[in-house]
């Protein structure tokens, strides 16, 4: 690898949530990247060109007139290292899809030849009409990355799904793309985006985009959608009081980052996590260990894989006290009967249809290996990530350290080192048991 900074075209398209996108370039600026921002011509009448060429450091263009001895419509896509389009407006989406090419970015999404980001935003109906749906899945077919919008409060007092996802969520996808491509690189596998099939009504045609994208393609999860459980669930004793863990979710959005950045749809189900939502995730908040089984059982049921990441209660309290349980004067407090929560994990593995990848964690103090091995046979999982848990192990640092074990197939270590890396490994592995 060249020590060069990572080279990114940033696209700008005409949306109000434009000026979001200033703090996304900022965090790519100050991480080390060399940005250059291409706004539409009507992107400049929300976010002017003096911002963009100030935060970013480069001059700023928006038609193939300009500078022409550069040949900008063509370089800048030849030369990218990724392209991510943010605001992507249904107007926008529409022009790539179909191949349009009237101004510098269009062009730009033409030439280009590394991965293509789009993160749209728009009003729930523009993203709902079956021409945006459409034209969402000719661009996936084709081997770009379009993220789901997230839902919560639009232009006026319009609220659903076509919000732009959290600037800091979109810079993580960013990176995620990036560090993909850098080991991909790094493995001498190609990291080049492939075109794949569409099928009779312009749907993502999973299948055959994923034999055309080719297994060290960097969209090697384009057309699965995988279910992700992350956190810890909490189960009440009292209004107050509740039996929980240590769990912070760290690991399951992890999880879900990467698999969004290798072309998953996701499901993120998650229990009592102060995370923000991974940008382009599906995320179903839920408290207690019963209603991450509904959720999880509900969501897997047409899922290509399932992760168990979560870090579950096996127990919960026989009787729930309405109000709050008060200490008396004198008296000793009276016992908490627990009894067992259906086990999720072992669930699934009873339920699993044909092709379907489940893959547990297991969260050990003593006889790691010993005890792993035992949950992965008692499980019927395809994988079991064994992790050495602690006051000072695992739970809420950003780094992590486990062996995976798997049904057919030796025993994989990860060494210590960023969440990511080891979802990365989770998925090297998924993968390989999806094709």
């Amino acid at each position: 690898m060249t020590s060069r900074k990572p080279r990114v075209v940033l696209g700008v398209s005409a949306g109000i949530a434009a000026y979001k996108v200033c703090e996304l370039l900022r965090r790519l600026t100050e991480s080390g990247h060399d940005v250059r921002v291409v706004p539409t011509r009507d992107a400049l009448r929300f976010v002017g060109e003096p911002t963009w060429a100030a935060l970013s450091g480069n001059p700023v263009a928006t038609e193939v007139w300009e500078n022409v001895d550069e040949v900008p419509h063509v370089r800048l896509g030849q030369e990218a290292d990724l392209v991510f389009v943010a605001p992507a407006t249904a107007n926008t989406l529409a022009k790539a899809a179909h191949g349009l090419a009237d101004d510098l970015l269009t062009n730009t999404l033409l030439t280009a030849r590394c991965p293509v980001v789009f993160a749209p935003a728009m009003h729930t109906e523009m993203w709902e009409h079956p021409a945006t749906q459409a034209n969402v899945a000719t661009l996936r077919a084709r081997g770009a990355l379009v993220l789901e919008p997230a839902s919560g409060r639009l232009t006026g007092k319009d609220t659903g799904k076509g919000r732009l996802p959290d600037p800091a969520e979109l810079f993580e996808a960013a990176r995620r793309v990036l560090a993909r491509q850098e080991t991909l690189a790094a493995s001498g596998r190609p990291a080049e985006p492939g075109v794949s099939a569409e099928d009779e009504d312009g749907r993502f045609a999973g299948e055959g985009a994923r034999a055309a994208s080719g297994s060290g393609r960097w969209l090697d999860l384009a057309g699965r959608h995988v279910v992700i459980s992350a956190g810890g669930t909490r189960e009440p004793i009292d209004p107050v009081r509740f039996i929980g863990n240590r769990s912070s979710g760290l690991q399951g959005y992890a999880l879900a980052r990467t698999a969004i950045a290798r072309g998953a749809r996701v499901t993120l189900v998650a229990a009592n996590v102060a995370l923000p939502d991974p940008a382009g995730a599906d995320v179903v908040p839920v408290g207690s260990a019963e209603e991450m089984r509904k959720a999880v059982i509900e969501a897997s049921g047409a899922a290509d894989a399932v992760v168990m990441a979560a870090a579950v209660a096996d127990f919960r309290p026989a009787d729930y006290r309405g109000s709050k349980i008060k200490k008396a004067p004198g008296a000793e407090p009276e016992p908490i009967h627990l009894i067992k929560n259906a086990d999720i994990l072992a669930e699934l593995g009873q339920r699993r249809r044909p092709g379907q990848v489940i893959v547990g964690f297991a969260a050990e103090t003593d006889d790691v290996l010993a005890n792993g091995r035992d949950k992965l046979v008692r499980k019927g999982a395809d994988l079991l990530v064994v992790n050495e848990v602690g006051a000072d192990l695992t739970f809420g640092r950003p780094d992590n350290a486990a062996v995976i074990l798997a049904a057919k197939g030796e025993p994989v270590e990860v060494p210590r080192g960023a969440k990511e890396a080891l979802a990365d490994v989770v998925w090297d592995l998924v993968s390989q048991r999806l094709e």
